[in-house]
């Protein structure tokens, strides 16, 4: 096994290892500590199963079956297929996941804190995934902008990305935005966090996921999304994953801004994703010593 630190700012890389491996005590504390500490961790090249797949993902934590059933694995529910691919002219996934930079699920009270994806029909050429550390983008703010965002509050919604359904035709745009605010609450989280494990502090907040801050009238808000978006976009300050077959790529949630790029017209492609909550230390004992 090689293990390669990415950038200096984000990521590690893991090259020969199978599933056998990762299995092992010593090598799977060693992926989740690159985790922990670099907030992404790439496994080049690995054959998994779905059920192989989750099962590595519930050594992490708790796998979270996808809110939308239609989009599920059809054996695992825990699996989301990410697919612009179809099997008897029907999808076999959702297409266009994820094209905008955001943190996974921050318009919700406690978003899971692992996201893991594994890559079963990938492009080269194209479907790529960047990738930014919140601490990075917190490090590289001007000092008067810290002063500014120190204890204020980020309100944040899934409203501006919320897909427009069936149910919803012959609303208005008024009925409509009422009807995002009954179904999904706007959230609130502190804007400026501190890392669990590491200890450092990382902005948590995207434009696409944000509403506004908490006391910014619109100018300051959108003066706050502009050097945001800049930070974030940094060509310089951005892992771009180029997936080969079989990746699998690891990150937390709430450190880790990403974005999926476009796939080139008619092309396939198709990953799996799991979404990992976290399990109370107490309860994961009891459940390993049942096993």
């Amino acid at each position: 096994m090689n293990i390669t630190e990415i950038t200096p700012f984000i990521g590690l890389e893991l090259t020969g290892v199978g599933y056998d491996d990762l299995v092992r005590p010593e090598v799977w504390e060693q992926l989740v500590e690159g985790v922990r500490e670099r907030e992404l961790v790439v496994v080049r090249g690995i054959e998994l199963t779905p059920l192989q797949q989750i099962d590595l993902a519930s050594r992490l934590g708790r796998p979270v079956p996808f809110v939308i059933s239609k989009y599920r694995h059809p054996e695992f529910e825990e699996i989301m297929i990410s697919s612009n691919e179809k099997k008897g002219d029907k999808p076999i996934g959702v297409a266009r996941v994820g094209n905008f930079w955001h943190q996974d699920s921050s318009f919700v009270a406690e978003p899971a804190p692992f996201t893991m994806l594994h890559g079963v029909n990938v492009p080269s050429t194209s479907g790529h995934t960047k990738f930014a550390s919140a601490v990075d983008v917190y490090d590289r703010l001007p000092e008067e902008w810290k002063a500014r965002l120190a204890d204020r509050i980020g309100v944040h919604t899934v409203g501006k990305r919320l897909r427009i359904r069936p149910e919803h035709v012959g609303l208005s745009v008024a009925e409509f935005k009422a009807l995002i605010d009954v179904e999904h609450p706007k959230v609130e989280h502190p804007l400026v966090c501190k890392d669990e494990y590491t200890g450092r502090e990382y902005v948590y907040g995207s434009r696409e996921y944000m509403d506004s801050v908490a006391g910014f009238d619109p100018n300051e808000n959108e003066a706050f999304f502009t050097l945001l978006d800049g930070l974030i976009q940094d060509e310089e300050r951005v892992y771009t994953h180029r997936w080969t077959q079989n990746d699998l790529v690891i990150w937390k949630t709430r450190t880790t801004y990403h974005i999926a790029t476009e796939v080139e017209p008619g092309v396939g492609r198709t990953v799996h994703r799991v979404s990992i909550e976290a399990v109370d230390a107490e309860v994961q004992l009891v459940e390993e010593e049942v096993q």
